[in-house]
């Protein structure tokens, strides 16, 4: 009971903690275990206690503590499953504080693959670093992180190769010491940061990854990381990273404030990015080759991580009810990162479509950005309108300088919407209460406002609107149109224009949409092609020829639609297209050589020199947990649809269940659902159940009974 009561009353102190102690700075020696999933390290904190306090917290979600010293003292501590509480030793002043810590997180530190292939990655957003680091979840105590991580190699096998450890700030030295007794190297990596920053942008990150450096116009290094096996990919993974980043530089007005920017992408990543200050880690899946960048590329997620370090890193805000400080300028500023990539057309598009959802969106969510509750949308899409609309009413020069002034105020502090708008008042006669209340404080969207200053500022905006009306079209009326249209697609108009045309005649008669068709498909925009592709899921004759030419697109989804719809048109021609899709592999989610691995099983003939067995072994394989979840998914969906009573993929499906990647697991729940409403499938997924884990076989157990 008297522990209980010690609980309780310094729980009430620990909200007010930032006011009387200051955490200056973090020395760690950090050592990951990949065979046990955990971490060991060795932590030297320097605090200052500023006023009264009667128990200090640290949060450290279910930790060992040993060696625990205040001032080089030892001293008594508390630890429960989410915190160390220190409360003896320490003096009104500066102290240190040193102990010794292991744990085992659940989440927060993976550990993906094994041997060469071993990939270790952090993800602290929210208040999750404290599962491997004793840290703080409060983002108001900002410190110095300076993290050294040991690695450990076997010096004696030539098959190991030494990977690459980064973490946040400066690489001051690599310390490498031979245990000759154990046959192993100790490598230490040694990071500096000179600045202080939120807990939840620390990070490390481990891998065979090789780098590439840029030097951007201020003398900035851009290190640019991929895997050992994707280096064929720099360039379309990274092209125009460094156009980005200069400019930001000279748009915001305000320096780089890291004196290093480094990106590396990671397997089974839970998110597109996240920027921990000095060093993005963002998802293997944006790694993509040539034709991959038209398909999914990484330029925005790029751009908003990047932003990121200046609106999140650089300034943080105090609660999430001001989260939009971050996300919504960060998705702005990504988006005119883009304008100065793909242009003004492309940038006022984004623009449009966005706010199309949020006016769909408005109609069920009714939370303002200022509120912790706040969807995602809000917080991103609509928090980049509100900045849209406040710097077109205020002009662009006065919101430079009003944002250029509010980061070097702010500076490496944390901040409310309230001391970003009183530096807009300062450049400006602006109404920043009535902005407040519609923009920030209202829920809804003003959707024909932010369409009257589209339309006002691009012109193609108010073309494809006026396109866009004439969506009730038919053989005889469309007479009207046909030339307007035929001119639009042999133009250099933005291509969604051209789109637009496409949906509104591919259920015309033949006569009418022939050659329209055929110009939309002499594109040079392969989303011109995809949209005729996506309109003709039964191929005309007279199309077949342009249709068997985009299996050849530079483009992997046009490729595949292409494919499907041939195959669904042309029985006769099947043969012709697996000769065509044998080589393909597509990106990182395999999805082109699935959809070859799943047509050759369904072809009804035999083709020789292909070992259609093999093939289904290959197609299995994917479902494993050796690869990507978003492998697995497109191959669970493949062999599922020819057997869905395999058990070495039910099996898998069942280990799916436990991913730590939350879509995916979902995934796999849902689709055991599913098919155990088949009896016979049920069965056998019942049968499996005894050779799983005990944490799968409860959660399917559940599944199952529901």
């Amino acid at each position: 009971m008297r522990y209980f009561l010690f609980l309780l009353i310094a729980s009430f102190s620990f909200a007010q903690q930032t006011e009387k102690v200051d955490f200056l700075e973090l020395n760690a020696i950090l050592t990951p275990k990949a065979a046990t999933k955990s971490i060991e390290g060795q932590i030297r904190y320097a605090f200052k206690v500023k006023s009264a306090i009667d128990t200090i917290k640290i949060d450290a979600k279910n930790m060992t503590f040993t060696d625990l010293k205040i001032n080089g003292k030892e001293v008594a501590f508390k630890k429960t499953s989410t915190h160390l509480l220190l409360f003896e030793g320490f003096k009104k002043g500066k102290n240190t504080l040193t102990f010794s810590y292991s744990a085992t997180p659940k989440q927060t530190l993976y550990f993906i693959g094994e041997g060469d292939d071993l990939q270790i990655w952090t993800q602290g957003q929210g208040r999750y670093t404290s599962h491997w680091l004793p840290s703080f979840d409060d983002v108001n105590e900002k410190v110095i992180f300076n993290l050294s991580i040991t690695d450990v190699y076997d010096f004696e096998d030539e098959k190991i190769t030494q990977k690459t450890v980064l973490s946040n700030g400066i690489l001051k030295d690599v310390v490498t010491r031979k245990s000759w007794s154990e046959g192993v190297d100790f490598i230490t990596y040694n990071y500096k940061m000179n600045k202080p920053m939120p807990s939840y942008l620390v990070m490390l990150a481990i891998g065979n990854f090789v780098k590439n450096t840029e030097i951007s116009k201020t003398g900035i290094p851009l290190e640019l990381y991929l895997d050992k096996n994707d280096v064929s990919k720099y360039e379309p993974t990274y092209r125009y990273s460094k156009q980005i980043f200069d400019f930001f530089e000279r748009e915001i007005g305000v320096k780089y404030p890291w004196k290093i920017y480094r990106q590396v992408p990671v397997r089974d990543f839970l998110y597109a990015g996240m920027e921990n200050t000095t060093s993005t880690i963002f998802a293997q899946d944006y790694v993509v080759d040539e034709i991959g960048f038209n398909d999914r590329n990484y330029v925005n997620v790029n751009a908003h991580e990047l932003a990121h370090q200046w609106f999140g890193d650089l300034i943080t805000a105090k609660s999430g009810k001001h989260h939009w400080l971050q996300e919504g300028f960060a998705t702005y500023y990504a988006l005119m990162a883009e304008r100065e990539v793909f242009g003004n057309d492309y940038f006022h598009y984004e623009l449009y479509k966005t706010a199309n959802q949020l006016r769909i969106a408005a109609k069920n969510d009714t939370i303002p950005i200022l509120n912790e509750k706040a969807s995602s949308l809000t917080f991103y899409q609509k928090g980049a309108w509100a900045l849209h609309m406040l710097k077109e009413s205020i002009g662009e020069k006065a919101f430079r300088k009003a944002v250029k002034n509010y980061l070097k105020k702010y500076k490496f502090n944390n901040v409310e919407t309230d001391d970003f708008l009183k530096e807009v008042n300062k450049v400006s006669d602006f109404d920043t209460d009535n902005f407040k209340k519609v923009w920030l404080e209202k829920s809804g969207f003003e959707y024909q406002e932010a369409i009257k200053l589209l339309t006002k500022r691009n012109s193609f905006i108010a073309q494809y609107i006026e396109i866009k009306k004439q969506k009730e079209l038919n053989n005889t009326n469309f007479v009207t149109y046909i030339d307007d249209y035929r001119t639009l697609l042999q133009s250099d108009l933005y291509y969604p224009i051209k789109q637009e045309i496409v949906y509104q005649i591919r259920n015309l008669n033949y006569k009418s949409n022939k050659d329209l068709v055929e110009s939309a498909l002499q594109s040079t925009d392969f989303r011109v092609r995809q949209a005729v592709v996506n309109s003709f899921p039964k191929v005309p004759d007279y199309l077949k020829g342009k249709f068997e030419m985009l299996l050849d697109d530079n483009s992997y989804d046009t490729r595949e639609i292409a494919f499907v719809n041939l195959w669904n048109s042309f029985p006769d021609s099947r043969k012709v297209y697996l000769d065509k899709a044998k080589n393909w592999i597509g990106n990182n989610e395999k999805s082109s050589r699935i959809l070859y691995l799943l047509y050759i099983q369904l072809f009804d003939q035999s083709i020789e020199g292909v070992d259609r067995q093999q093939l289904y072994l290959e197609l299995q394989n994917y479902t494993s947990s050796r690869y990507e979840s978003s492998v697995r998914q497109n191959a669970f969906e493949a062999v599922l649809q020819l057997n869905p009573k395999d058990e070495t993929v039910l099996k898998n499906l069942i280990n799916a269940t436990s991913h730590f990647k939350w879509r995916f697991s979902g995934y796999a729940k849902d689709k055991i659902t599913t098919l155990s409403k088949d009896n016979e499938v049920k069965e056998i997924i019942q049968n499996l159940l005894p050779s799983v884990s005990d944490i799968e076989k409860n959660r399917v157990e559940r599944l199952l009974n529901h």
